[in-house]
Protein backbone atom coordinates (compact mmCIF):
# COMPACT_ATOMS: atom_id res chain seq x y z
CA UNK A 1 0.00 0.00 0.00
CA UNK A 2 1.46 3.34 -1.26
CA UNK A 3 2.26 6.52 1.50
CA UNK A 4 -0.18 9.78 0.59
CA UNK A 5 2.60 12.30 -0.78
CA UNK A 6 3.69 14.69 2.12
CA UNK A 7 2.13 18.31 2.26
CA UNK A 8 5.68 19.73 3.42
CA UNK A 9 7.79 21.35 1.14
CA UNK A 10 11.07 20.81 0.31
CA UNK A 11 12.18 23.60 2.29
CA UNK A 12 11.00 21.74 5.57
CA UNK A 13 9.27 24.54 6.64
CA UNK A 14 5.36 24.41 7.04
CA UNK A 15 2.75 27.17 5.60
CA UNK A 16 2.24 29.60 8.44
CA UNK A 17 -0.19 32.91 8.34
CA UNK A 18 0.98 36.72 9.31
CA UNK A 19 -0.66 40.10 10.26
CA UNK A 20 0.69 42.59 8.10
CA UNK A 21 0.35 46.09 10.41
CA UNK A 22 -0.54 49.47 8.53
CA UNK A 23 2.08 51.65 7.68
CA UNK A 24 2.00 54.41 9.29
CA UNK A 25 1.04 57.88 7.56
CA UNK A 26 3.24 60.81 7.09
CA UNK A 27 2.92 63.25 9.72
CA UNK A 28 2.20 66.30 7.19
CA UNK A 29 -0.76 63.96 5.91
CA UNK A 30 -1.67 63.21 9.68
CA UNK A 31 -1.96 67.29 10.03
CA UNK A 32 -4.26 67.89 7.17
CA UNK A 33 -6.20 65.16 7.88
CA UNK A 34 -9.78 66.40 9.40
CA UNK A 35 -13.53 64.77 9.57
CA UNK A 36 -16.08 65.50 7.33
CA UNK A 37 -18.40 68.42 8.08
CA UNK A 38 -21.30 70.45 6.78
CA UNK A 39 -20.68 73.62 5.62
CA UNK A 40 -24.56 74.14 4.70
CA UNK A 41 -24.61 76.85 8.11
CA UNK A 42 -21.22 78.54 7.01
CA UNK A 43 -21.82 79.13 3.58
CA UNK A 44 -24.70 81.78 1.78
CA UNK A 45 -25.22 81.47 -2.11
CA UNK A 46 -26.27 84.92 -3.29
CA UNK A 47 -27.97 85.26 -6.83
CA UNK A 48 -26.63 86.74 -9.64
CA UNK A 49 -29.33 89.48 -9.81
CA UNK A 50 -28.73 90.40 -6.44
CA UNK A 51 -24.90 90.27 -7.08
CA UNK A 52 -23.73 94.04 -7.01
CA UNK A 53 -20.71 92.80 -9.11
CA UNK A 54 -23.00 91.00 -11.61
CA UNK A 55 -25.88 93.67 -11.64
CA UNK A 56 -25.52 96.61 -13.62
CA UNK A 57 -28.92 98.05 -12.43
CA UNK A 58 -28.95 101.93 -12.85
CA UNK A 59 -31.97 101.96 -10.76
CA UNK A 60 -29.19 101.75 -7.61
CA UNK A 61 -27.89 105.21 -8.82
CA UNK A 62 -30.23 107.73 -6.82
CA UNK A 63 -28.91 110.22 -4.50
CA UNK A 64 -29.94 110.20 -0.51
CA UNK A 65 -32.43 112.16 0.17
CA UNK A 66 -31.94 115.82 0.93
CA UNK A 67 -32.58 117.76 3.54
CA UNK A 68 -32.08 121.05 4.43
CA UNK A 69 -29.42 122.03 6.19
CA UNK A 70 -29.80 123.25 10.21
CA UNK A 71 -28.96 126.54 11.43
CA UNK A 72 -25.85 127.25 13.42
CA UNK A 73 -24.08 130.40 14.80
CA UNK A 74 -21.67 131.87 12.23
CA UNK A 75 -19.44 134.60 12.74
CA UNK A 76 -19.64 135.85 9.16
CA UNK A 77 -23.45 136.32 9.84
CA UNK A 78 -22.83 138.21 12.72
CA UNK A 79 -20.27 140.36 10.96
CA UNK A 80 -22.55 140.98 7.99
CA UNK A 81 -25.22 141.84 10.77
CA UNK A 82 -23.12 144.27 12.55
CA UNK A 83 -21.46 145.93 8.97
CA UNK A 84 -25.49 146.69 7.65
CA UNK A 85 -26.36 148.34 10.53
CA UNK A 86 -23.21 150.22 10.49
CA UNK A 87 -24.17 151.33 6.67
CA UNK A 88 -27.92 151.92 7.16
CA UNK A 89 -26.96 154.60 10.20
CA UNK A 90 -24.66 156.02 7.80
CA UNK A 91 -27.24 156.06 5.26
CA UNK A 92 -29.67 157.36 7.48
CA UNK A 93 -27.38 160.25 8.28
CA UNK A 94 -26.92 161.09 5.11
CA UNK A 95 -30.66 161.16 4.10
CA UNK A 96 -31.20 163.37 6.68
CA UNK A 97 -28.50 165.74 5.92
CA UNK A 98 -30.21 165.81 2.36
CA UNK A 99 -33.53 166.59 3.46
CA UNK A 100 -32.38 169.13 5.40
CA UNK A 101 -30.17 170.53 2.36
CA UNK A 102 -33.19 170.58 0.45
CA UNK A 103 -35.18 172.49 3.18
CA UNK A 104 -32.88 175.26 3.36
CA UNK A 105 -32.92 175.87 -0.84
CA UNK A 106 -36.62 175.49 -0.75
CA UNK A 107 -39.53 174.42 0.80
CA UNK A 108 -41.28 172.06 -1.78
CA UNK A 109 -38.18 170.55 -2.81
CA UNK A 110 -37.65 169.71 1.00
CA UNK A 111 -41.51 168.22 0.52
CA UNK A 112 -40.50 165.90 -2.38
CA UNK A 113 -37.40 164.42 -0.62
CA UNK A 114 -39.78 163.25 1.98
CA UNK A 115 -42.52 161.92 -0.63
CA UNK A 116 -39.89 160.32 -2.62
CA UNK A 117 -38.26 158.69 0.77
CA UNK A 118 -41.94 157.50 1.86
CA UNK A 119 -42.56 155.80 -1.31
CA UNK A 120 -39.27 154.01 -1.26
CA UNK A 121 -39.78 152.95 2.11
CA UNK A 122 -42.78 151.69 1.65
CA UNK A 123 -41.58 149.53 -1.32
CA UNK A 124 -38.96 148.76 0.62
CA UNK A 125 -41.30 147.41 3.25
CA UNK A 126 -43.31 145.49 0.85
CA UNK A 127 -40.01 143.62 -0.93
CA UNK A 128 -38.86 142.69 3.25
CA UNK A 129 -42.41 141.37 3.76
CA UNK A 130 -42.83 139.53 0.70
CA UNK A 131 -38.95 138.08 1.26
CA UNK A 132 -40.08 137.25 4.85
CA UNK A 133 -43.55 135.26 3.44
CA UNK A 134 -41.45 133.30 1.54
CA UNK A 135 -39.59 131.99 4.08
CA UNK A 136 -41.70 131.40 5.92
CA UNK A 137 -43.81 129.03 3.29
CA UNK A 138 -40.40 127.21 3.40
CA UNK A 139 -40.44 127.23 7.01
CA UNK A 140 -43.73 125.89 6.70
CA UNK A 141 -43.09 123.02 4.20
CA UNK A 142 -40.44 121.91 6.99
CA UNK A 143 -42.61 121.92 9.84
CA UNK A 144 -45.09 120.00 7.91
CA UNK A 145 -42.82 117.18 6.77
CA UNK A 146 -41.58 116.98 10.29
CA UNK A 147 -44.89 116.34 12.37
CA UNK A 148 -45.58 113.86 9.57
CA UNK A 149 -42.98 111.73 10.42
CA UNK A 150 -43.48 112.18 13.80
CA UNK A 151 -47.21 111.38 13.98
CA UNK A 152 -46.66 108.61 11.76
CA UNK A 153 -43.82 106.96 13.81
CA UNK A 154 -45.65 108.04 17.61
CA UNK A 155 -49.38 107.13 16.29
CA UNK A 156 -50.51 110.38 16.95
CA UNK A 157 -54.12 111.15 15.32
CA UNK A 158 -54.77 114.24 16.72
CA UNK A 159 -51.02 115.57 15.34
CA UNK A 160 -51.57 113.70 11.82
CA UNK A 161 -54.83 115.44 11.32
CA UNK A 162 -53.17 119.28 11.99
CA UNK A 163 -50.92 117.72 9.24
CA UNK A 164 -53.31 116.92 6.89
CA UNK A 165 -55.19 120.24 7.29
CA UNK A 166 -51.67 122.27 7.30
CA UNK A 167 -50.89 120.46 3.95
CA UNK A 168 -54.56 121.25 2.28
CA UNK A 169 -53.95 124.65 2.85
CA UNK A 170 -50.87 124.73 1.20
CA UNK A 171 -51.60 122.89 -1.80
CA UNK A 172 -55.32 124.54 -1.62
CA UNK A 173 -54.26 126.87 -4.70
CA UNK A 174 -53.42 123.58 -7.02
CA UNK A 175 -56.32 122.79 -8.33
CA UNK A 176 -55.11 119.49 -9.19
CA UNK A 177 -55.36 118.83 -5.55
CA UNK A 178 -59.10 119.17 -5.78
CA UNK A 179 -60.71 116.11 -5.82
CA UNK A 180 -57.64 114.94 -3.85
CA UNK A 181 -58.91 117.44 -0.84
CA UNK A 182 -62.78 116.16 -1.14
CA UNK A 183 -61.73 112.48 -0.95
CA UNK A 184 -60.06 113.17 2.39
CA UNK A 185 -63.31 115.25 3.24
CA UNK A 186 -65.46 112.42 2.37
CA UNK A 187 -62.94 109.68 4.13
CA UNK A 188 -62.25 111.92 7.14
CA UNK A 189 -64.22 109.94 10.01
CA UNK A 190 -63.15 106.26 8.80
CA UNK A 191 -59.63 106.70 9.10
CA UNK A 192 -58.32 106.15 12.51
CA UNK A 193 -54.55 105.67 12.21
CA UNK A 194 -52.21 107.96 11.65
CA UNK A 195 -50.17 106.94 9.35
CA UNK A 196 -52.51 105.09 7.32
CA UNK A 197 -54.26 109.19 6.94
CA UNK A 198 -51.08 110.64 6.34
CA UNK A 199 -50.62 108.22 3.59
CA UNK A 200 -53.42 109.01 1.77
CA UNK A 201 -53.10 112.30 2.11
CA UNK A 202 -49.83 111.63 0.24
CA UNK A 203 -51.11 109.87 -2.19
CA UNK A 204 -54.46 111.70 -3.05
CA UNK A 205 -52.85 115.27 -2.66
CA UNK A 206 -49.17 114.80 -3.94
CA UNK A 207 -49.29 112.08 -6.60
CA UNK A 208 -50.60 114.84 -9.09
CA UNK A 209 -47.75 117.41 -8.12
CA UNK A 210 -45.11 114.78 -8.18
CA UNK A 211 -46.29 113.73 -11.82
CA UNK A 212 -46.11 117.59 -12.75
CA UNK A 213 -42.46 117.56 -10.54
CA UNK A 214 -40.92 114.56 -13.30
CA UNK A 215 -42.27 116.50 -16.22
CA UNK A 216 -40.27 119.76 -15.23
CA UNK A 217 -37.65 117.66 -14.21
CA UNK A 218 -37.42 115.67 -17.27
CA UNK A 219 -38.20 118.83 -19.65
CA UNK A 220 -35.62 120.69 -18.07
CA UNK A 221 -32.86 117.70 -18.51
CA UNK A 222 -33.82 117.24 -22.06
CA UNK A 223 -33.02 121.04 -22.67
CA UNK A 224 -29.85 120.99 -20.98
CA UNK A 225 -29.30 117.82 -22.74
CA UNK A 226 -29.72 119.25 -26.28
CA UNK A 227 -28.31 122.55 -25.80
CA UNK A 228 -25.04 121.49 -23.85
CA UNK A 229 -24.84 119.21 -27.05
CA UNK A 230 -25.02 121.42 -29.73
CA UNK A 231 -23.32 124.54 -28.12
CA UNK A 232 -19.79 125.35 -29.37
CA UNK A 233 -18.86 127.04 -25.93
CA UNK A 234 -18.00 125.36 -22.69
CA UNK A 235 -19.01 129.21 -21.23
CA UNK A 236 -22.36 129.12 -23.00
CA UNK A 237 -23.11 125.58 -21.52
CA UNK A 238 -22.71 127.04 -17.92
CA UNK A 239 -24.82 129.62 -18.23
CA UNK A 240 -27.67 128.22 -19.63
CA UNK A 241 -27.13 125.25 -17.08
CA UNK A 242 -27.73 127.32 -13.99
CA UNK A 243 -30.17 129.36 -15.79
CA UNK A 244 -32.01 125.96 -15.95
CA UNK A 245 -31.65 125.07 -12.60
CA UNK A 246 -32.65 127.73 -11.03
CA UNK A 247 -35.43 127.82 -12.68
CA UNK A 248 -36.26 124.39 -12.07
CA UNK A 249 -35.92 125.15 -8.33
CA UNK A 250 -38.42 127.76 -8.31
CA UNK A 251 -40.77 126.03 -10.25
CA UNK A 252 -40.39 123.08 -7.70
CA UNK A 253 -40.99 125.40 -4.93
CA UNK A 254 -43.85 127.18 -6.20
CA UNK A 255 -45.27 123.53 -7.24
CA UNK A 256 -45.59 122.53 -3.43
CA UNK A 257 -46.91 125.49 -2.56
CA UNK A 258 -43.31 127.06 -1.26
CA UNK A 259 -43.39 130.65 -3.18
CA UNK A 260 -40.02 131.70 -2.38
CA UNK A 261 -38.87 134.89 -2.62
CA UNK A 262 -35.08 136.09 -3.85
CA UNK A 263 -33.59 135.04 -0.67
CA UNK A 264 -35.40 131.90 -0.33
CA UNK A 265 -34.58 130.59 -3.55
CA UNK A 266 -30.45 131.79 -2.50
CA UNK A 267 -31.83 129.76 0.72
CA UNK A 268 -32.81 126.52 -1.63
CA UNK A 269 -30.16 126.70 -3.80
CA UNK A 270 -27.25 126.40 -0.77
CA UNK A 271 -29.40 123.46 0.47
CA UNK A 272 -29.51 121.70 -3.22
CA UNK A 273 -25.91 122.59 -3.58
CA UNK A 274 -24.66 121.20 -0.24
CA UNK A 275 -26.46 118.48 -0.59
CA UNK A 276 -25.06 117.67 -3.70
CA UNK A 277 -21.45 118.07 -2.54
CA UNK A 278 -21.98 116.42 0.81
CA UNK A 279 -23.38 113.25 -0.97
CA UNK A 280 -20.63 113.22 -3.63
CA UNK A 281 -23.24 113.67 -6.82
CA UNK A 282 -21.07 115.73 -8.44
CA UNK A 283 -17.75 113.68 -8.78
CA UNK A 284 -20.07 110.45 -9.85
CA UNK A 285 -20.54 112.12 -12.80
CA UNK A 286 -17.97 110.41 -14.57
CA UNK A 287 -18.63 107.04 -12.79
CA UNK A 288 -22.45 107.35 -14.05
CA UNK A 289 -20.88 108.16 -17.65
CA UNK A 290 -18.95 104.99 -17.99
CA UNK A 291 -21.39 102.85 -16.42
CA UNK A 292 -24.02 104.33 -18.59
CA UNK A 293 -22.50 105.19 -21.94
CA UNK A 294 -20.14 102.04 -21.66
CA UNK A 295 -23.01 99.17 -22.04
CA UNK A 296 -22.70 99.70 -25.69
CA UNK A 297 -23.61 102.93 -26.47
CA UNK A 298 -20.02 104.42 -26.69
CA UNK A 299 -19.79 103.31 -29.95
CA UNK A 300 -22.94 105.03 -30.82
CA UNK A 301 -22.49 108.36 -29.06
CA UNK A 302 -20.48 111.41 -30.07
CA UNK A 303 -18.41 113.09 -27.84
CA UNK A 304 -20.79 116.26 -28.04
CA UNK A 305 -23.88 114.12 -27.33
CA UNK A 306 -22.23 112.01 -24.74
CA UNK A 307 -21.33 115.43 -22.66
CA UNK A 308 -24.91 116.31 -23.61
CA UNK A 309 -26.42 113.26 -22.06
CA UNK A 310 -24.88 113.79 -18.63
CA UNK A 311 -25.20 117.00 -17.98
CA UNK A 312 -28.76 116.56 -18.68
CA UNK A 313 -28.79 113.80 -16.04
CA UNK A 314 -26.77 115.98 -14.18
CA UNK A 315 -29.73 117.88 -14.18
CA UNK A 316 -31.83 115.45 -13.17
CA UNK A 317 -30.19 114.52 -10.51
CA UNK A 318 -30.78 118.35 -8.85
CA UNK A 319 -34.23 118.45 -9.90
CA UNK A 320 -34.54 115.22 -7.36
CA UNK A 321 -32.93 116.47 -4.65
CA UNK A 322 -34.91 119.77 -5.05
CA UNK A 323 -38.00 117.56 -5.01
CA UNK A 324 -36.83 116.08 -1.57
CA UNK A 325 -36.81 119.79 -0.11
CA UNK A 326 -40.02 121.11 -1.65
CA UNK A 327 -42.18 118.61 -1.09
CA UNK A 328 -44.39 118.80 2.19
CA UNK A 329 -44.06 115.53 2.85
CA UNK A 330 -41.31 112.72 2.70
CA UNK A 331 -41.41 109.77 0.02
CA UNK A 332 -43.45 106.58 2.02
CA UNK A 333 -46.74 105.63 -0.20
CA UNK A 334 -45.52 106.69 -3.37
CA UNK A 335 -42.21 105.72 -5.46
CA UNK A 336 -39.47 108.61 -4.96
CA UNK A 337 -38.51 108.93 -8.64
CA UNK A 338 -34.72 108.16 -8.99
CA UNK A 339 -31.85 108.57 -11.83
CA UNK A 340 -32.62 105.80 -13.72
CA UNK A 341 -35.84 106.95 -14.65
CA UNK A 342 -34.99 109.14 -16.49
CA UNK A 343 -32.04 107.22 -18.53
CA UNK A 344 -34.45 105.72 -20.89
CA UNK A 345 -36.45 109.55 -21.56
CA UNK A 346 -32.77 111.07 -22.34
CA UNK A 347 -31.77 108.37 -24.55
CA UNK A 348 -34.67 106.74 -26.37
CA UNK A 349 -32.87 105.77 -29.77
CA UNK A 350 -29.66 105.03 -28.48
CA UNK A 351 -30.72 101.82 -25.90
CA UNK A 352 -33.15 101.03 -28.46
CA UNK A 353 -36.17 101.02 -26.36
CA UNK A 354 -37.80 103.89 -24.31
CA UNK A 355 -38.77 103.27 -20.67
CA UNK A 356 -42.45 104.46 -19.96
CA UNK A 357 -43.17 107.05 -17.77
CA UNK A 358 -43.66 106.34 -13.89
CA UNK A 359 -46.06 108.57 -12.14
Amino acid sequence: MSKPPSTVPPSGRRPASFSVEPEERPRQAAAHARTPRSFDDHIDIIPDESDPFLSADVEGLDIPVAAPRRKRFSFIKLALGAFSILISLALSLWVDALIRDLFARSDWLGYGAIAVLAVGLLALAIAIGRELAGLYRLEAVQTIKDHAVKAASGNRMAEARTVVKGLERLVASRPETAKGRATLKAAEDDIIDAPHLIDLAERELLKPLDIQARALILNASKRVSVVTAVSPRAVVDLAYVLFEVVRLVRAMAELYGGRPGSFGMLRLLRDVVAHLAVTGSIAVGDGLAQQILGHGLASRLSARLGEGVINGLMTARIGIAAMDLCRPLPFKALKRPGIGDFIGDLTPNLTGSSKPSKS
